[in-house]
């Protein structure tokens, strides 16, 4: 059976034996409405089919189906037949689908073979960035070293350079002493 909400808004499909002859509270789950629904009893009555010699042109085919949807029982739903598309082509694990689409070659031969222990390759060993960062700290401090023991002769020959090593040493002796505070702190 079809229930219809008194907003107007939303219709519920709904099995007869749902709605005993009694009646049943019903809530809409669209608005909240709520209302006692007794059984629908319409009798649906079959006309007999007046087979004339004259012709009737249908002009909307659309009013047939509610005639089929009078005679349905709305209790047993009709199940659609599922269509299942089978794939042509090769399997997506085959040899010739990973050449085609991914450009992967598999050699039979290399997989029978068995590997010796003196043929056994050695794994890689990639600079990964922990290890940039460690080289990276490593050059800084010691161009900062070389820095510091020639200091003189660079001011020496390129006095303009004075102010600018001057300064480059006080901000390392300041970020030496905000380390340091920090780790005393705590």
């Amino acid at each position: 059976m079809i229930l219809d909400c008194q907003c107007g808004e939303k219709k519920f499909v709904v099995p007869d034996n749902a709605i005993p002859a009694a009646g049943r509270l019903v809530q809409c789950s669209f608005c909240g409405n709520k209302w006692t629904q007794f059984p629908i009893t319409k009798k649906v009555t079959k006309e007999p089919m007046n087979f004339s010699a004259k012709k009737e042109v249908i002009k909307k085919p659309a009013k047939v189906l509610p005639i089929i949807q009078k005679e349905r029982n709305f209790s047993t739903p009709i199940k659609k037949k599922k269509i299942v598309k089978k794939r042509s082509g090769p399997s997506i694990y085959s040899k010739e689908y990973l050449e085609k689409k991914h450009g992967i070659s598999i050699d039979e031969s290399k997989k029978n073979t068995s590997i010796n222990k003196s043929n056994k390759k050695v794994p890689q060993s990639y600079f990964g960035f922990y290890s940039y960062l460690i080289v990276f700290l490593f050059t800084v401090t010691s161009i900062i070293g070389i820095l510091n023991l020639t200091k003189e002769i660079i001011i020496f020959n390129f006095p303009f350079t004075q102010v600018y090593i001057e300064y480059l040493f006080e901000n390392l002796n300041n970020f030496g002493i905000l380390f340091r505070d920090a780790f005393n702190l705590y």
